[in-house]
């Protein structure tokens, strides 16, 4: 792994609600913890190898003694103005069809594809997952109107996740 990919999974594991988060490749160990992790509760969970990659790190990466903490992470800011969703009101939801990171636009310099009042039908690309340097274009299968948009730019997603809801 290299330095920025590194930065780029440390950014990842930040932005989740993982407590810790392990990784091992051939002899280059990577332990990251948040500050969700409490050392008493702390549960073993089996390691995942990733295949070996015969380029080393560029640089070391210091882990943190017992006695030094992680840095604060800040906290995520809400998606946008306060949603118009009504309780006891029936509500369709888009989910995500992958694990990966969800983008609101194709890139940061475009607008979102969709926000909190768009009409969208079918077929309508709504967002995209990145997965494995894959960018995914995520299409509508419902038709309405979007009333909240719920995960944030640039957040992890799980398979089958609602990213936003309509109102049909």
């Amino acid at each position: 792994m290299n330095f920025k990919e590194i930065q780029e999974l440390i950014r990842l594991v930040s932005k989740s609600d993982l407590a810790e988060f392990r990784m091992k490749d051939g002899e280059f160990e990577l332990s990251i913890r948040t500050k969700f992790y409490n050392a008493r509760q702390a549960h073993v969970l089996p390691a995942v190898y990733a295949p070996s990659v015969a380029t080393p790190p560029e640089a070391p990466v210091p882990f943190p003694t017992s006695a030094e903490q992680p840095a604060p992470v800040a906290a995520p800011k809400p998606p946008e103005a306060a949603p118009k969703v009504e309780p006891g009101k029936k509500y369709l939801e888009i989910k995500s069809p992958m694990v990966g990171t969800f983008y609101r636009s194709s890139s940061p310099d475009k607008p979102a594809y969709i926000k909190v009042g768009d009409a969208v039908k079918a077929g309508d690309i709504v967002c995209i997952v990145e997965a494995m340097k894959l960018f995914n274009e995520i299409e509508s299968d419902v038709s309405g109107t979007v009333v909240k948009v719920l995960v944030d730019d640039a957040q992890p997603v799980e398979y089958d996740q609602p990213l936003f809801l309509v109102e049909p």
